[in-house]
């Protein structure tokens, strides 16, 4: 027996077995009238089962075991839950079990019905070496199965991503507006510097620089201060004006700066560094104050994308990629690549999450629709399926390629995904 109990689970669910003449130990007749619902929670495997032992219907619940020992090392024989259990299935059955009245549990084995060419598909999803189980047979699935259990991932993506959001909204006292700048604030540091751009947004909350819109420098005062860039000694007068302005205010809100050694800069082009990203999002805050209640507004792409272009982005960091430090020709903008990871990563999951929470279909709707229409993300792990033959044309795609490689693939996963499920059921 090399393999767990959950094939088990997927041979009694899909009846992927030979069912002719069946009979339980002792040798009554055995008809399955219905297999039961898979019960993903605690208690007996399958429930709202209804089969025929002999001239007799039973309805009720199916356990499954790869050895009907497992029942005593599971200690099922003591848990009156197990009562109702009208069939034991086994792979191999090696001890008599009774329920907690002592009666005889009706068992079926399926030793010798499971044929060999379905456990060698299994055997190759489980064993391969590929960077995915199905690597070698997802090409031989049809496009509309593939796509549709995409679909289910990348909703069960947005759907885990949405409760991060709602525990933050919750921190946030149910302030939207809030919760958005913080992920956004996040967005802007990417991965490498997501968590000191975290700790300047609650350092600095929104309604602080609400206070001061009409004054880009003390934002920007505000953006360097509480991310610790505003501690030295400075020669130039931009940074020596930020920071004698951050002195005051930091008195009036009471701003712990972040520790400036949270800040990664090694092996990133100047560009992304995260001084020019400060200034950016400064700029952003300078131009657009409260932006999620735009956003949930704003249905057109171009609008939308509008929102982080043109930024005022103070000309000191035209010359300067860090301060004290100069530079020739830097960009001052958001790129287009960085626009639609903020999209899609941020706008897109705020919409699915506002809709979820609020009940309102339009807002997930929106969500799904912007994903559709942008460019999907490109990397190690999308380029792998793209090589297998899977179609990825979009960020909805590539998103939910993502969940699946994450969540089922490198899970081993196989019998809970639909596109594993269909090769399987090729076997005959």
């Amino acid at each position: 027996m090399n393999f767990p109990e959950d094939f088990l689970h997927y041979v009694w669910q899909f009846r992927s077995f030979d069912y002719k003449d069946l009979a339980v130990v002792g040798g009554e007749n055995l008809k399955i009238i219905h297999q039961g619902f898979l019960n993903k929670n605690a208690g007996p495997d399958f429930s709202n089962a209804k089969i025929k032992i002999g001239e007799t219907v039973w309805a009720g619940n199916v356990e499954i075991h790869l050895k009907s020992s497992d029942w005593l090392k599971h200690n099922h024989q003591v848990d009156q839950s197990y009562d109702n259990v009208i069939l034991h299935v086994v792979y191999e059955n090696d001890v008599e079990i009774k329920r907690t009245d002592g009666s005889i549990l009706p068992v079926l084995i399926l030793k010798g019905r499971i044929s060999g060419e379905l456990m060698d598909r299994y055997a190759n999803l489980f064993l391969t070496l590929n960077d995915f189980p199905c690597a070698p047979q997802i090409q031989t699935v049809d496009s509309l199965i593939v796509d549709s259990f995409l679909s289910r991932t990348l909703i069960e993506r947005f759907e885990q991503k949405t409760q991060t959001v709602l525990e933050t909204l919750i921190q946030s006292k149910g302030n939207w507006d809030e919760t958005f700048y913080r992920f956004l604030a996040r967005n802007f540091g990417f991965k490498v510097n997501a968590l000191p751009f975290e700790l300047v947004a609650k350092a600095v909350p929104q309604q602080i620089f609400s206070k001061h819109k009409n004054n880009p420098q003390q934002i920007e005062a505000l953006v360097f201060g509480a991310a610790g860039f505003l501690n030295d000694q400075f020669e130039e007068k931009y940074p020596e004006l930020l920071k004698k302005e951050f002195q005051f205010l930091q008195k009036k809100y009471n701003i712990k700066p972040v520790e400036v050694t949270n800040w990664k800069f090694m092996r990133m082009r100047p560009q992304n560094f995260p001084t020019i990203r400060l200034a950016q999002f400064a700029a952003l805050i300078t131009k657009s104050n409260h932006l999620f209640s735009k956003v949930i507004e704003i249905q057109d792409l171009a609008e939308l994308r509008s929102l982080f272009e043109n930024l005022p982005v103070n000309s000191y960091w035209q010359s300067h990629y860090h301060f004290k430090k100069t530079a020739d020709g830097v960009g001052l903008q958001i790129g287009k690549s960085s626009i639609d990871n903020i999209l899609l990563n941020t706008i897109a999951l705020f919409l699915f999450a506002y809709g979820k929470h609020t009940g309102t279909q339009f807002y997930i709707s929106r969500a799904i629709r912007l994903l559709e229409s942008l460019a999907a993300e490109k990397n190690a792990i999308t380029n792998k399926f793209i090589e297998a033959g899977v179609k990825i044309e979009n960020a909805f795609a590539s998103q939910a390629i993502l969940q699946l490689k994450r969540q089922y693939c490198d899970q081993k996963k196989c019998l809970s995904c639909g596109i594993g499920i269909k090769i399987l059921k090729q076997a005959k």
